[in-house]
C-alpha cells in the first residue's frame, strides 16, 4: 500500500507560524504520509512516532536528524556525537555525558540555581508587567547554565542565536535558515572557541568532559564536540520551554489557581506544558532497511519526519489534547524525544523550569497576557519571540 500523498510543506512559514492548524490533517491522513514538497515520509500519530523514536536500528539518527542525508551529503558541521550518532558510538558518548549531568551534579548546583530563581522572581513580580521570554525564559537559563558549563563570560549572549541557527539547519536551506544564519553572525565562531579546553573554567561540566578524555573515555576532538552539544541542547529548548509554560498558564488561568492549591504538581505542570506546546516540533530519521508501518512500506534509505508535537496532541492518546491540564495523567509525552536519543538537556530543563515555577508560585496570585504573543519562526522549534504578561502579586 502506498502512503497518502500530501501537499503540506512542514517548513512553509505559514505552517511554522501555526503548526497545530495542520497537525490534525497529518494525523487523519494515515499512520504514514508522503510529503510532496520535501520528498520525504512523515508520521504524526503518537503510536508511530514513539515507535520510530524507540527503534533506532531501523530509524537511525547517524545519517542526520534533519532533512540532509549524511550518507549522501557532507554535513555543514561535524555531526553531534549524541543526537546524530547511533550505537555503539552513541552508547559510549551518552554514557560519558550522563555521568557528568547526573542527579548528584544537579543536586550540588540546585541551591545556587534556586537562589537565582528566587531573586529573579522577586524582581519580576515587583515590576508586575514583563516579557516572559526576554526577561524570564531567556534571562534565567543564561543566569545559571553558562556558569555551570564554564564558558567565558564575554559573548555569552551569542549562545541564543547559535542554538537557533543549529535547529534551523535541521530543515531545508530556506529563507528562515538564511535569516537565522545572518542573525547568528559570528556566534558559531564564538562557540567553537568557547568549547576549547583552554577557554573553559575549572570545575565546570565542560572541563569535566576534557577530564574524561584524559582518562581515555573519549578523544580530545570528541570532547570539544561534546561540549558543543551542551551549548546546543541546554539553551534554546529551555528558553522556549519556560516561555510555553508561562503561555499555558496565561491561556488557562484556572490551572494557575489549581497549582496554587496543589503546589506538589509543579513538576507535572511543566511536563504538561511540554506536551501541550512542544518546543521541538520535529526531527527526521533515516530508514536503514525497508520497513512496514501501518500497511505502508517505507523503502530503505528514506527520510522520515517525525512530528513530535502532533504526536503530543494525538486524540488517540490524549483526552481533550488541546487543553492544558496540570493534573492530566502524563503517560509519556515525546516532547524530549524518546528512547536512547532523548534530549541530553532534559534534566537541566526540568530543574530550571521547576525552580522558576516554584519561585513564581509563592509570589504570584494570577498571570494574564498583557499583549499578543509573537512567534519566532524556526525550522525545528516552536519558538516565542515575545510574551508580554502581567502578574498579580500574591
Amino acid at each position: 500500500m502506498l502512503a497518502p500523498r500530501l501537499s503540506i510543506d512542514p517548513f512553509d512559514e505559514a505552517f511554522l507560524a501555526d503548526p497545530y492548524a495542520q497537525h490534525q490533517a497529518l494525523r487523519e491522513a494515515g499512520p504514514v504520509v508522503w510529503l510532496e514538497p520535501i520528498q520525504a515520509y512523515g508520521m504524526a500519530r503518537f503510536s508511530e512516532v514513539q515507535a520510530g523514536l524507540r527503534d533506532y536500528g531501523t530509524f537511525c539518527s547517524g545519517r542526520g536528524v534533519g532533512l540532509s542525508d549524511f550518507a549522501a551529503e557532507t554535513p555543514w558541521r561535524p555531526p553531534s556525537l549524541l543526537l546524530e550518532a547511533d550505537p555503539p558510538l552513541h552508547d559510549r558518548t551518552r554514557g560519558l555525558m550522563n555521568r557528568i549531568v547526573s542527579w548528584q551534579a544537579l543536586k550540588a548546583i540546585r541551591p545556587v540555581w534556586q537562589e537565582r530563581a528566587e531573586a529573579l522572581a522577586d524582581r519580576l513580580v515587583e515590576q508586575r508587567r514583563f516579557d516572559a521570554v526576554a526577561e524570564l525564559g531567556e534571562t534565567y537559563p543564561m543566569l545559571v547554565f553558562p556558569d555551570t558549563i564554564g564558558v567565558p563570560v564575554e559573548g555569552r549572549e551569542k549562545l541564543l542565536a547559535y542554538a537557533a541557527a543549529v535547529f534551523n539547519a535541521f530543515g531545508p536551506r530556506n529563507a528562515i535558515f538564511d535569516r537565522g544564519n545572518e542573525q547568528a553572525g559570528d556566534a558559531a565562531e564564538w562557540v567553537a572557541k568557547a568549547c576549547k579546553r583552554e577557554n573553559l573554567s575549572e570545575g565546570g561540566w565542560g572541563m569535566a568532559v576534557y577530564e574524561a578524555a584524559d582518562r581515555g573515555e573519549c578523544s580530545a576532538d570528541e570532547a570539544e564536540r561534546l561540549v558543543r552539544s551542551f551549548l546546543t541542547a541546554g539553551v534554546d529548548t529551555t528558553v522556549n520551554g519556560i516561555g510555553h509554560m508561562m503561555l499555558a498558564f496565561a491561556s488557562f488561568p484556572g490551572e494557575w489557581q489549581k497549582l496554587r492549591e496543589r503546589p506538589h504538581l509543579v513538576k507535572r505542570a511543566f511536563e504538561e506544558s511540554l506536551r501541550w506546546d512542544s518546543t521541538v516540533q520535529t526531527f527526521f530519521r533515516t530508514t536503514t532497511m525497508a520497513v512496514e508501518v501501518g500497511g505502508v512500506t517505507i523503502p530503505a534509505g528514506s527520510k522520515v519526519l517525525l512530528f513530535l508535537a502532533a504526536a503530543n496532541r494525538d486524540p488517540r492518546k490524549w483526552e481533550d489534547p488541546d487543553r492544558f491540564a496540570i493534573d492530566r495523567p502524563l503517560g509519556g509525552h515525546v516532547g524530549f524525544g524518546f528512547g536512547i536519543h532523548q534530549c541530553l538537556g532534559q534534566m537541566v530543563a526540568r530543574l530550571e523550569a521547576e525552580l522558576v515555577l516554584a519561585a513564581l508560585l509563592k509570589r504570584v496570585k494570577s498571570i494574564r497576557l498583557a499583549g499578543e504573543p509573537k512567534r519566532r519562526l524556526n525550522n525545528t522549534l516552536h519558538a516565542i519571540a515575545s510574551l508580554p504578561v502581567e502578574v498579580e502579586p500574591a
